[in-house]
């Protein structure tokens, strides 16, 4: 199959054509870009995970063009819902409710619950209008580092894919947040852009997710998730990375340091992520690609525990599959 890059003006009638006859197709969100197909077409939703090699017991997120679309997704919706969608939909905000019958069972993994969002990225959205709900995960292999551009779907899955919209970087670099309404309390399954304290300001309260994983109700809460092609670690400070990097380039290793920007020490090779919250989210997963191709081994400094950098790490600690030095 020969993979077709195009910029939205020519690609987006073309995509939802082929989406609404079963296809599947590339395209950019605010986070990161997504593989997507009907979210109501059991057969094309299958292509996704045949495309990625990706475990059927991990569940789709359904796009949709509004959040009132999701009255058609799900069923005994909460007044939470639409408290946070007036807040953060469109973003990258995505809250799992309870499954209507219309949505597939591979969409869920078998699941009673369907996780939804409203994305930001204006082609995203004119996308799904035309083609109707989109079930989607990240445009990559499967467990593979997230792709933040066109070029980075194109590398994972040329050949695999008909057709990728080129929107140009995602911005917010990283997936969405994921907050669960069908718990007892709003728990958040997956950290993102949109915080614990920013949720809590518009419903009062969320907590994280901890505890074991029976039932995923979410993409990334049972696999190994964003990693290199190379082996990781987590540094701690930058001083922790550096020694690190001395001792495994005395091993005969190749390593870099993944760190904020400010950095810099003669004779460290280092790939600078930037200074601000926004900017390191953003460039994070880039930084990875370009670490994996020209170095062997990575190091990774430890950006924080809370907010942004919080979700970032959660991302990297993943990455690394939860190694320290």
């Amino acid at each position: 199959m020969e993979t077709e890059i195009l910029k939205p003006k020519e690609g987006i009638k073309k995509a939802a054509k082929i989406i609404k006859e079963g296809g599947i197709v590339a395209f950019p969100t605010e986070t990161v870009y997504g593989l997507g197909a009907s979210a109501l077409n059991s057969d094309a939703v299958a292509k996704i995970f045949e495309a990625k090699g990706r475990p059927k017991d991990n569940p789709l997120i359904v796009h949709l063009s509004k959040p009132k679309d999701a009255e058609k997704i799900a069923r005994e919706i909460p007044g939470e819902f639409y408290k946070l969608a007036k807040k953060f939909m469109p973003g990258p905000l995505t809250i799992v409710l309870k499954k209507a019958e219309a949505v597939p069972d591979i969409v869920t993994a078998g699941g009673d619950t369907v996780a939804v969002r409203v994305p930001k990225n204006k082609t995203a959205r004119r996308l799904i209008k035309l083609s109707g709900p989109i079930a989607a995960p990240s445009a990559n292999r499967s467990k593979h580092v997230s792709p933040t551009a066109a070029i980075h779907v194109y590398e994972d899955l040329k050949g695999e894919i008909p057709l990728i919209i080129d929107g140009g970087a995602s911005k917010v670099g990283i997936e969405s947040t994921v907050l669960d309404l069908t718990s007892e309390f709003p728990t958040i399954l997956r950290p993102g852009a949109v915080t614990a304290q920013m949720i809590a300001k518009v419903i009062g309260f969320a907590k994280e997710h901890s505890g074991e994983i029976k039932v995923a109700k979410s993409p990334g809460m049972k696999y190994t998730h964003y990693a290199p092609s190379c082996p990781a670690v987590i540094g701690g400070s930058f001083d922790e990375c550096v020694a690190e990097f001395l001792k495994s380039k005395a091993e005969g290793k190749k390593p870099v340091v993944i760190c904020r920007t400010g950095n810099k020490m003669n004779g460290i090779d280092i790939i600078e992520l930037g200074r601000t919250e926004k900017k390191i989210a953003s460039s994070v997963y880039g930084a990875l690609r370009l670490a994996e191709k020209n170095f062997n081994y990575i190091i990774i400094e430890n950006l924080g525990k809370t907010g942004v950098l919080g979700a970032v790490m959660n991302r990297l600690y993943k990455a690394a599959g939860g190694r320290e030095v």
